[in-house]
């Protein structure tokens, strides 16, 4: 009863502010799977001493809500636009479902937006953690193709199932619930790059200091 009581719900603020909709429900899912992503961390570094142990970084959870926000009504735009250009069926809404229609939009989804979504992904992040133009191509030459290809083996069977049977207000929260775990892969990648690049930085800085030290001990 309960579920069906959200689901009317969901659907009555999807007809009513379909963006908005999609915008909250997306930022929610998104920081959901961050939060599994971090807690994951945490468990698998359980046995570091409690000062090297990962603490909850709220301000990264943040910024998978704020992407998730963003993000959501664009992929809704994407689905409008796969419904009209890949009809399952043909125009009135019966015979058999075209599986040739639904390959296409597949197949769309995975060349174009996937690549897209990937791009945006990496370069949103980046520039809410304040990075750099160099680290954040840094970012996408270290991890791009690697999520990439990863997507490419989840990604296109979770949206056959979506694109078949969930009806077009359900598809950016079910894939976006599916996402979860494709968030709480992206989220580990994109931890453990920043804490690359940071190591690469502290480094730089530490030999900075070294040579500065070396000029001083030379004027001297």
């Amino acid at each position: 009863m309960a579920a069906i009581t959200l689901l009317r719900a969901y659907q009555h603020s999807f007809d009513t502010r379909p963006n908005l909709t999609l915008s909250l429900t997306g930022g929610t899912l998104n920081a959901v799977g961050d939060a599994v992503a971090q807690v994951t961390q945490g468990v698998m570094q359980k046995d570091q001493k409690d000062q090297n142990r990962p603490k909850f970084d709220v301000q990264r959870n943040m910024r998978f809500f704020c992407y998730g926000m963003a993000i959501s009504p664009l992929m809704g735009r994407w689905n409008v636009f796969l419904e009209r250009r890949f009809p399952l069926r043909a125009i009135g809404g019966s015979g058999k479902v075209s599986f040739k229609a639904l390959s296409k939009r597949v197949a769309a989804d995975q060349l174009i937006m996937a690549p897209i979504g990937l791009c945006l992904f990496i370069g949103g992040m980046g520039m809410m953690e304040a990075r750099s133009p160099s680290q954040i191509a840094d970012r996408f030459r270290d991890i791009y193709r690697t999520a990439l290809i990863a997507n490419w083996r989840v990604w296109p069977l979770a949206q056959l199932v979506n694109f078949r049977f969930m009806p077009l207000p359900y598809r950016v929260p079910f894939s976006q619930a599916c996402g979860v775990f494709w968030t709480l892969y992206l989220s580990i990648l994109n931890s453990e790059e920043d804490k690359r690049q940071d190591k690469g930085m502290q480094k730089m800085r530490e030999i900075h200091a070294e040579y500065e030290d070396m000029k001083e001990s030379e004027r001297a």
